[in-house]
């Protein structure tokens, strides 16, 4: 769905090699901080309101006042507001990243979605699906396995084109590194695409990373505010 904040962590690594080794191999020591899975309560939300007004702040009020609001129950997600125009608003959680992310099991994640009808079809049917396998108490390695199998025996639906997400909430926490990186709008293609969009190339302004576990490649453009209108970081990458 997301790779956090494209990679800073692996991008500071780099620089500490150059700078100071025992710092770096402190760096990959610590590059676990979540072996396990918490406690469910942890990655939920007690007050229910406010994990809607949350998945609300994915989009401009014009977009989400409107969505489908989704909230994490102890048995996954479901449809807590309904919605008339096709959008559906979410709260992820850190399991939305691929397994071998050292913040998968990281409970303050807290990263608002705002899917559009062709992505609410498709792009988020996988995160539903890993949401269910996590609470039903599987390792990464099953939820891994799972997610190849359903999309090898087309249990789940290919991707959809004209997918479009919002990511524009100021309260956004996409992890202990990045937190509130950047409003940003999210497209996605099937495959590794990142060639052929022209993205992280120098002076393009689309960024782009590869899920080899969704198969799908996600690209990020950059908004210059948040949804409440303030203005967001500068847009430097």
């Amino acid at each position: 769905m997301r790779k956090n904040d494209i990679r800073i962590v692996a991008l500071a690594c780099v620089v500490l090699i150059f700078s100071s080794w025992p710092a770096c191999a402190q760096t990959q020591a610590e590059k676990a901080p979540y072996p396990v899975m918490a406690p469910v309560d942890q990655y939920l939300i007690a007050d229910e309101n406010a994990e809607i007004a949350l998945a609300r702040s994915a989009a401009p009020a014009s977009i989400s006042s409107a969505a489908e609001v989704m909230v994490l129950r102890r048995d996954g997600y479901t449809a807590a507001v309904k919605g008339t125009n096709g959008f559906v608003c979410i709260v992820e959680r850190s399991w939305a990243d691929t397994t071998d992310d050292p913040q998968f099991w990281n409970p303050k994640v807290r990263a608002p979605h705002c899917f559009n009808a062709p992505a609410a079809k498709t792009v988020l049917s996988i995160f539903l699906m890993k949401t269910r396998l996590v609470l039903a108490g599987k390792s990464k390695p099953a939820v891994a396995a799972a997610i190849a199998s359903a999309l090898d025996k087309k249990e789940l639906p290919p991707l959809a084109p004209e997918t479009l997400v919002y990511m524009m909430s100021r309260q956004q926490y996409l992890n202990d590194d990045g937190r509130s990186w950047h409003p940003h709008v999210m497209f996605y293609a099937s495959g590794d695409a990142a060639k052929s969009w022209g993205a992280n190339l120098p002076g393009s302004p689309v960024m782009a990373a590869y899920d080899p576990e969704q198969r799908i490649t996600t690209f990020f453009v950059l908004a210059s505010e948040w949804s409440d209108g303030t203005p967001g970081p500068p847009m430097t990458h």
